[in-house]
């Protein structure tokens, strides 16, 4: 009885396996969280960095450590940089160019997917091949000819020089992105309006062109993003201030003896705050439109 006894109270308790994996997995998203929240950090600093350097003055710029906050914030580089610089004017310019621009590209792009994934005819292969082609040609290997070409025409130092440049560049990469959605997207939707009576321009317009709105969003946030950044075709073929961008007006900052730090920095806050705005109410419709063509279908 006492072996019994003795045997019943040498065993060990043992821990559920569902237990050491509920652990685990928290150990691990722990792990993971804090890895994310470091890389968030990294990719979040450079813009504090920016708001703090646009709030010094020159002598703190170059007088204290990069990593210091300013003494005494100088809020007045923004009031000089929207007033002083121009800069309300070339915030505008970039604004309606770049709006106009990411426009059509979207509607030609989506002119061109459609004809080739939908229409048949014997030359879309080669018209396809040719714009995806354009995505490969250096843009600095362009500069040279775009400017004869727009010097023939009367189009140098005018904006409609800038606007065809970004929509001829933004055309491959916006078509590539939309192939892939509509070579996965059904094509019983546009056949059924087709037997109901439907013409082709009533097909595009009314079904097709709505039902590609998530990854038109991912497009349009790409394009206005390189259109705002933009730099050499503004300062190649816009000479009057009349046309220039934000990203060409920072130079009015720059002069032969002083630079003024502050108001560059200032200015380059304004510059970031529109496309973060967009990003921030298109994140939801970019993840859907990068996922959609994995869906569909």
């Amino acid at each position: 009885m006492s072996e019994v006894i003795t045997q019943q109270t040498s065993v060990k308790p043992t821990v559920p396996k569902n237990t050491k994996k509920t652990y685990l997995n928290k150990i691990g998203f722990g792990l993971l969280y804090l890895i994310l929240g470091l890389f968030a950090i990294i990719q979040i600093y450079p813009l504090v960095w920016l708001v703090f350097f646009s709030l010094k003055t020159n002598q703190e710029v170059f007088g204290m450590s990069p990593f210091a906050l300013p003494q005494d914030p100088q809020w007045e580089n923004y009031t000089k940089a929207w007033t002083s610089g121009n800069i309300g004017m070339y915030f505008f310019n970039s604004v309606w160019i770049t709006l106009l621009s990411v426009l059509l590209t979207i509607i030609l792009a989506s002119f061109v997917t459609f004809a080739v994934t939908r229409m048949h005819w014997k030359l879309s292969g080669l018209v396809l091949g040719l714009f995806l082609v354009a995505y490969m040609i250096p843009l600095h290997s362009t500069l040279i000819p775009l400017f004869n070409m727009f010097n023939n025409v009367n189009l140098i130092d005018n904006p409609a020089s800038i606007v065809l440049s970004y929509t001829a560049f933004n055309l491959p990469l916006t078509i590539m992105i939309l192939l892939g959605f509509y070579k996965t997207f059904p094509r019983e939707i546009e056949e059924a309006a087709v037997m109901d009576g439907c013409s082709v321009h009533r097909i595009f317009f009314q079904i097709t062109l709505p039902m590609t709105v998530p990854v038109l969003s991912t497009t349009a946030i790409i394009n206005m993003i390189y259109n705002w950044n933009e730099f050499v075709f503004v300062n190649t073929f816009i000479s009057s201030d009349s046309w220039k961008t934000l990203t060409v007006g920072i130079n009015n900052f720059v002069g032969q003896y002083l630079t003024d730090w502050g108001a560059i920095g200032a200015t380059l806050v304004i510059s970031i705050v529109p496309i973060l705005i967009a990003f921030l109410f298109l994140s939801d419709k970019i993840v859907e439109g990068m996922a959609a063509g994995s869906v569909k279908g």
